[in-house]
């Protein structure tokens, strides 16, 4: 039977490549390097990856391919030194194309969340060296007692984790993970449960670095009064938290999701053949140290990284605590908090003597070795986003955004949440997205200020919902990786989890542009969420000991 669908994926791929031949082949014959900027060929290479790597299962080679497809467009189909020139846009090696992987590895952002990842793998590493995290686990086994429970507690923590995402995300995952194996949950709805309280969280939190990035691009108005103002619109973000504790609570699993669930409970946290994970969780146990070897250095790791957020913000020049979110640096305040996290736990670990400095030295490399694979997954990602950059995708859905603006005001709302969705999904960036939509939104409904915070809410919902479900979105790779989930895995159980709450939030939006009222919209929104879940669950989607037993 693996044999069978392994054949069959292969065949589709093919197939698919095939057809995304033809259509490099079109644009060949019908445009040219200046022509494919700003239209729809500019979200072409991500749309190739996005559908490969979800067919294919196989995310590396899906994301490669969708970069040299994006080289291509960008190369302009020149014959002369054809294959040194796309190798030199892909690489980033001339000048004309320094933004893509080259660029993608030297950009001071990008670079900061690469050693934040590195000193977060190797802090986890060190904890459990420690024998913190099997010492929490014992303690969390004794005091969490069900499925249920454990679910909770881990979306309890992402919620309390709201500062930044990223932070959130491996954080989150590497404290929980020992108690969701324990209850039986798969890694695939732990990752889901550490990506919705990531970016759904931090964008309703007043205090994040999301705050800050869209108070920023509100031009002419007080940007932070905005983002409050547009908190109850932000019906994706509210709705997510509504379906997830529905769903825990009520035991109802559907999609590709409740496979992983099924299997979970007869001991398969994975499913999949590919577990790039296991043998790293199997030496995670320890004898030594307490539980408070894992939650003192975790308490200092966040203390850290929101000093150093705060202090890239210039609070210590003189800048309150909102106006140093507002302009601080997450990248570089999460790679100042992270080292001096594990300067501390270095010594801490020494004074209590449960770890020598030989045994401390050595879970550095194997921090790294565990990041490896999100590291190359971000960086294959950010090098496909600048090729789409590059080739105008930001001019492409203004154009669009602008079309709609005349004729359907009450429902543009919908509209721009839609589009949100998309781009943000085909580009892996919802800041991005806020960037190119925000302003957009404000000089359309400049006359409106009402339905002017219904839009912009729109646009936030619209760019974490398409973040929240795209396989090259920088949080999405990271909820991974904190779960130690396969990556492809993750996104195919997510996705109808997602989409199902982005549909209920379109209908939201569209009650929100007729009568502007949060309150009448939330309710609406909620009803459905909590009422169509139930009835699925009554459809027969419960999940119980029992339908794993029957399950083939």
């Amino acid at each position: 039977m693996s044999e069978k669908k392994f054949s069959m994926r292969t065949v589709v791929s093919l197939v698919f490549i095939a057809l995304a031949i033809i259509a490099l082949i079109i644009a060949k014959t019908t445009t040219t390097a200046d022509t494919v900027v700003g239209t729809a060929w500019a979200l072409f290479p991500p749309l190739i990856a996005i559908v490969l790597a979800l067919i294919s299962k196989e995310v590396y080679s899906s994301l490669f391919i969708g970069i040299f497809s994006g080289a291509l467009l960008y190369s302009g189909f020149g014959f002369e030194g054809t294959v040194n020139h796309i190798f030199n846009t892909i690489v980033g090696y001339t000048d004309e194309a320094g933004e893509f992987v080259a660029g993608a590895l030297t950009d001071s952002y990008n670079m900061g969340i690469i050693i934040f990842l590195v000193l977060l793998g190797a802090m986890v590493a060190l904890m459990n060296k420690a024998g913190g995290s099997a010492a929490f686990g014992a303690w969390a086994s004794e005091h969490i007692h069900t499925r249920v429970g454990a679910q909770f507690a881990t979306i309890a923590l992402g919620i309390l984790i709201f500062i930044d995402d990223y932070f959130n995300c491996l954080t989150v995952g590497s404290v929980m993970r020992p108690v969701t194996d324990k209850h039986q949950i798969s890694r695939a709805k732990l990752a889901y449960l550490i990506d919705a309280t990531a970016a759904p969280v931090c964008i309703i939190a007043p205090i994040s670095s999301w705050a800050a990035a869209v108070a920023g691009l509100v031009e002419g108005y007080n940007g932070f009064t905005i983002f409050l103002q547009a908190i109850p619109y932000n019906f994706y973000a509210l709705l997510t938290l509504v379906f997830m504790f529905t769903i825990v609570k009520s035991k109802t699993e559907f999609g590709t999701m409740r496979r992983h669930e099924l299997n979970a409970l007869k001991g398969d946290l994975y499913t999949t053949e590919d577990r790039p994970y296991a043998n790293a969780a199997s030496d995670e146990i320890s004898s030594k140290g307490t539980m408070i070897d894992m939650i003192v250095p975790v308490i200092v790791l966040i203390i850290c990284c929101v000093i150093g957020m705060i202090y890239t913000g210039g609070f210590f020049e003189g800048a309150n605590i909102i106006e140093s979110f507002s302009n601080s640096d997450a990248s570089v305040g999460l790679a100042y908090g992270s080292f001096f996290g594990i300067i501390f736990t270095l010594i801490f670990y020494m004074i209590r003597r449960i770890m020598s400095f030989s045994d401390f030295m050595g879970c550095l490399p194997e921090g790294f070795k565990a990041m490896v694979p999100a590291i190359l997954i971000l960086t294959f990602a950010w090098t496909l986003k600048g090729i789409t950059d590059s080739l105008g995708s930001k001019a492409f859905v203004e154009t669009v955004v602008q079309g709609f603006a005349g004729n359907f005001m009450g429902l543009l709302p919908c509209i721009v949440f839609i589009i949100g969705c998309l781009m943000a999904f085909a580009t892996g960036t919802s800041w991005g997205t806020f960037g190119i939509l925000i302003p957009i939104v404000v000089s359309v409904f400049g006359s409106d200020y009402n339905l002017m915070i219904v839009g912009i809410s729109a646009c936030m919902a619209g760019a974490v919902c398409g973040d929240h479900c795209s396989p090259i979105s920088d949080t999405t790779i990271m909820s991974s990786a904190g779960a130690q989930c396969n990556h492809v895995n993750h996104v195919s159980t997510q996705l109808p989890y997602a989409i199902y709450v982005a549909a209920i939030s379109a209908i939201t939006y569209i009650v929100a542009g007729f009568t502007k009222n949060a309150i009448i919209s939330l309710i609406v929104g909620i009803v459905m969420t909590i009422g169509l879940t139930l009835l699925i669950r009554f459809c027969g989607m419960k999940l119980d000991p029992d339908a794993a037993a029957d399950a083939e």
